[in-house]
C-alpha cells in the first residue's frame, strides 16, 4: 500500500482578514507558530509518503509562487497541480485522485486541508494508517474528531457504531443548542480529512458526480507531465460543488474513524487565540485580559483596559474585534469589498508584459549596453575585451576567438537593426583585427591569444569556426563586406566538410571530440550564409546538420538532445553522457524551427516543438529561470542558472509561437514573457550583466563576460522579428 497525501490549498480565509486575503490566504501565513500552517501540514504528512508514495499539492495558479517557495524552504518535494480557476473541493480532490490513479492504480490518497492545526503529528499519522486499512478494503474513510465543546463552527457526523464504522449521517453547522444535543448523542466533528484509494474514490464520483470525475480525468490528461503542472482546460468544466454534497452525503461506502487528537480548522480569530500561539510582533498590554495582538515588523500594538479582543494590524488595515464575534468578521469584509475594495486584498505587482519588456530591452541595448561595449569593450587595435567589471572597467584576460567573432556579429546586427552608434567602424576594425591576429594560413581561426595579442593556442576548434562563419555572414548582410568574405567562408566550410565523418558529424578538438554543441553553431552559421549567398552548398549543409541532430543527437525515445557521445555516436560513458542542457534544447529547437520553416518541413517543426518541451523540464519554477543542467531522466543536475539559457528560451518560445495554433500560441507567448522577465534578473542598469545565478537567487560576484552580448542581441533580434514591438522593419528596431 503506497500513500499519496493530498494537501488542499483552496479557501480564502475571509474571517481572518486583514492577515488573510485572496492573494495571501491563511494557509500561507504563520497563524499558530513560526511556520505557515501549509508548511506544518507538509511536515505532518511527509512521513506518510514513503516507499514510492508522493505528496500532492492542489492549489490555484495565483498561489504557485507561495506553494513552491514554502516547499523549497522545507526542502520537501511534491507534485503540484495548479487549478486554472477554483471549482470547489470535489474537483480539486478528483484531480489528485486522477493523477494518483494514472501513476499507481493501487495508490491510496489522504486528503487533508492545508490550514488545519494538528499539533500532534504522530497521533495524526497513526489515525491515518488505521484509516488507510479501511480504504484498502474499499471504504472512503473520514476522520471524526471527538468534540471538546458544542461548536457552531463545524459540521458533524453521526457514526453507525464504535471504532471505524459506517457513517449514518453528515449534518451541517448547527445552532449551539443542537450542537449540545449532538455531543450528548455521540456525534463527531467533521474534520474534512478523507482517506480513500484513488480507484474507489473516482469510481464513486463517476457514479454520484460524473461531471466532476470526467472533468478531473480530462484535466490530468491535458496537463503536462511536470512536477508543477497547470491542469488542463477541462478542469474549468467541472461542476463547482463541495465533496460533501457531491459524494459523501450520497455514497454507501463512507466510514468514520473517531480520533481524539487536538484539532482546529483555524477558521476565525477566536480559534487562533485558542491555540496560545497566535501572537506575532510587538505589543504592550496594560490591564488587558484575554487579548491577542498581531503586528508587522516595525509596528507595536498597545492596549489598555480592554478584554477578549483580537487586534490584528497590517500595513494598510487594522481589525479590532471581540473574540466572541470572530465568526462575523466575514460581514466586515463584505462591506470593505463595497466601500474600500483596495483593502480587500493586498496590492499585486503587475508582471511586465512581453511588449513592455521588449521596449525596455530595446532602450537598454540602444542607450546602455551597445555604447559601453563599443567604447570600453574594444581597444585601439580593434580587439574586443573579454570582460568588463560591473564598475565599468576593462579586465585584462586572454582573448578567445569565439568572443571576437561574436562581437563582430553583435555590432553588425546592431547596425542592421538601426542603431545609430559607430557600429560600422567597430565591425570593420574588428574584422581587420581578427584577420591579422586570429586567422591561420589555412583561413581558419586559432583559438586563443594572450591579452597582449600573442598567440597562446593555435588549434582551430569547430566551435570557433562556426562563429567565424556567422560573423562574416552577418557583416556581409549588414553591407560591411561583400563577396570578399564569401570565398574565405566557402573555403572554411569546405575544410570542415572534408573532415566530416560518414554521418556528417565533425570531430571537435579538446576533451569531448564527439559532441553536438559545435554542430549547433555550424547550423546557425549555415543558415546565416544561406540568407546572403546564392551558393546552394550552404542550404544543403544546413539540411544535413539538421538531419544529423534529429537522427543522432536527439534521443528517439525521450526526445532529449544529448551533449557528448563516444566514437560510435552513442551516449558517452558516465555523467557526460547523461548531461542534458535546457539552454541547448531551446537553442536547437529555435534552429530546427528556422530550418523547418525555410523548407516547409513539418517533421522538423514537430521535432523542434518536442525539443522545446524537453527544454521546459529545466525550468526552475520557483525562481522562473532555466537552469544549466539536467540528467537524462529529466531530473535536475544543478539549479544554477546562467544568463544565456534565458535568451534561448525566449528565442525558441517566440519562433515556435509563430506556427502554433491559437491556444498553444498563447502559452508560448506567455513563456516568452517569462523568459524575458528571467533575462532581466541578470541585466544591470549600466548596460552590463551578471552571468551565474545560484540556487539561492544570489549571483556570483564576477565581471560581465562579453560572450553574453551575442545571446542578448540574438534574442532581441528574434523579439523584433516576431513583431512584439510592432510590425515595423528590423532596420528601425534600435533607432
Amino acid at each position: 500500500m503506497r500513500l499519496y497525501p493530498v494537501i488542499m490549498c483552496g479557501g480564502a480565509g475571509t474571517r481572518l482578514w486583514p492577515a488573510s486575503r485572496p492573494s495571501r490566504p491563511k494557509q500561507f501565513i504563520p497563524l499558530a507558530g513560526n511556520r505557515s500552517v501549509f508548511q506544518e501540514t507538509v511536515l505532518r504528512v511527509a512521513p506518510l509518503a514513503v516507499d514510492g508514495g508522493r505528496i500532492l499539492v492542489v492549489g490555484g495558479v495565483s498561489h504557485r509562487r507561495a506553494i513552491l517557495d514554502q516547499l523549497d524552504d522545507l526542502g520537501v518535494e511534491a507534485q503540484v497541480l495548479l487549478e486554472p480557476e477554483a471549482r470547489d473541493s470535489a474537483a480539486a480532490m478528483a484531480v489528485a485522485a486522477a493523477w494518483t490513479e494514472a501513476h499507481d492504480a493501487g495508490g491510496v490518497n489522504i486528503f487533508v486541508a492545508s490550514d488545519h492545526h494538528i499539533p500532534d503529528g504522530e497521533e495524526f499519522r497513526r489515525a491515518v494508517m488505521a484509516g488507510a486499512e479501511g480504504a484498502v478494503r474499499g471504504r472512503i474513510v473520514t476522520l471524526g474528531v471527538k468534540p471538546t465543546e458544542p461548536s457552531e463552527a463545524y459540521g458533524y457526523i453521526r457514526p453507525g457504531g464504535a471504532g471505524l464504522a459506517p457513517v449514518s449521517v453528515f449534518v451541517e453547522k448547527p445552532s449551539r443548542r443542537t450542537a449540545e444535543n449532538y455531543i450528548q448523542n455521540g456525534y463527531l466533528w467533521n474534520s474534512g480529512n478523507f482517506i480513500a484509494s484513488a480507484r474507489v474514490f473516482l469510481s464513486e464520483l463517476s457514479h454520484h458526480a460524473p461531471g466532476v470525475a470526467g472533468a478531473a480525468r480530462a484535466a490530468i490528461t491535458e496537463a503536462e507531465a511536470a512536477p508543477v503542472a497547470v491542469l488542463g482546460a477541462a478542469f474549468r468544466q467541472a461542476p463547482k460543488i463541495s465533496i460533501d454534497y457531491a459524494l459523501m452525503e450520497k455514497t454507501r461506502v463512507a466510514s468514520v474513524l473517531p480520533v481524539d487528537f487536538r484539532w482546529s480548522d483555524l477558521g476565525a480569530w477566536d480559534a487562533i487565540a485558542a491555540t496560545g500561539e497566535g501572537e506575532i510582533g510587538g505589543h504592550i498590554f496594560e490591564d488587558a485580559e484575554g487579548c491577542m495582538a498581531r503586528a508587522p515588523d516595525g509596528m507595536i500594538v498597545a492596549a489598555l483596559g480592554v478584554r477578549n479582543l483580537a487586534i490584528v494590524a497590517e500595513r494598510d488595515a487594522v481589525l479590532v474585534c471581540d473574540l466572541k464575534r470572530a465568526q462575523d468578521v466575514k460581514k466586515v469584509v463584505e462591506r470593505i469589498r463595497l466601500s474600500s475594495p483596495q483593502h480587500a486584498d493586498f496590492p499585486l505587482r503587475d508582471e511586465e508584459s512581453l511588449a513592455d519588456g521588449a521596449g525596455r530591452l530595446r532602450d537598454w541595448l540602444r542607450l546602455r549596453a551597445l555604447p559601453i561595449w563599443s567604447s570600453l569593450g574594444q581597444d585601439a587595435a580593434g580587439g574586443f575585451a573579454e570582460l568588463l567589471s560591473l564598475e565599468g572597467r576593462r579586465v585584462p584576460a586572454e582573448r578567445r576567438a569565439r568572443v571576437q567573432a561574436r562581437q563582430i556579429y553583435v555590432f553588425a546586427q546592431a547596425g542592421l537593426m538601426g542603431w545609430e552608434g559607430p557600429w560600422r567602424p567597430i565591425v570593420e576594425h574588428g574584422l581587420r583585427y581578427l584577420d591579422a591576429r586570429f586567422l591561420r594560413p589555412d583561413g581558419r581561426m586559432r583559438t586563443l591569444l594572450a591579452d597582449d595579442g600573442e598567440a597562446v593556442d593555435d588549434d582551430a576548434t569547430v566551435y570557433d569556426q562556426a562563429f567565424l562563419l556567422l560573423a562574416w555572414a552577418t557583416a556581409v548582410r549588414a553591407g560591411v563586406a561583400d563577396a570578399d568574405l564569401e570565398a574565405p567562408a566557402a573555403r572554411v566550410r569546405d575544410l570542415l566538410l572534408a573532415e566530416a565523418l560518414p554521418n556528417g558529424a565533425i570531430i571537435e578538438a579538446g576533451d569531448h571530440p564527439y559532441q553536438s554543441n559545435a554542430h549547433m553553431h555550424l547550423l546557425e552559421a549555415a543558415l546565416a550564409w544561406a540568407e546572403v549567398s546564392d551558393d546552394p552548398a550552404w542550404a544543403d549543409w544546413a539540411q544535413r546538420l539538421s538531419c544529423l541532430a534529429r537522427q543522432v543527437f536527439i534521443d528517439p525515445d525521450s526526445g532529449r538532445l544529448r551533449e557528448y557521445f563516444d566514437s560510435a555516436w552513442r551516449p558517452a560513458a558516465g555523467d557526460a553522457g547523461r548531461l542534458i542542457e535546457p539552454g541547448h534544447q531551446f537553442e536547437w529547437a529555435w534552429l530546427l524551427a528556422r530550418q523547418g520553416a525555410s523548407r516547409n518541413d513539418a517533421d522538423a517543426l514537430k521535432d523542434a516543438r518536442r525539443l522545446y518541451e524537453r527544454g521546459r523540464e529545466g525550468l526552475d519554477l520557483r525562481h522562473n529561470v532555466a537552469v544549466d543542467a539536467l540528467n537524462d531522466d529529466g531530473g535536475f543536475r544543478t539549479r544554477r542558472a546562467r544568463l544565456w539559457p534565458q535568451t534561448e528560451w525566449l528565442k525558441a518560445a517566440l519562433l515556435l509561437a509563430e506556427t502554433a495554433d491559437r491556444g498553444q500560441r498563447e502559452a508560448l507567448l506567455g513563456d516568452a514573457a517569462k523568459a524575458q522577465r528571467a533575462l532581466w534578473f541578470y541585466l544591470t542598469p549600466e548596460g552590463l550583466w551578471r552571468d551565474k545565478r545560484l540556487e539561492t537567487g544570489r549571483f556570483i560576484d564576477e565581471p560581465a563576460p562579453a560572450s553574453s552580448l551575442y545571446h542578448i542581441v540574438s534574442a532581441f533580434r528574434q523579439v523584433v522579428g516576431s513583431g512584439v514591438l510592432g510590425k515595423g522593419a528590423e532596420s528601425g528596431a534600435l533607432h
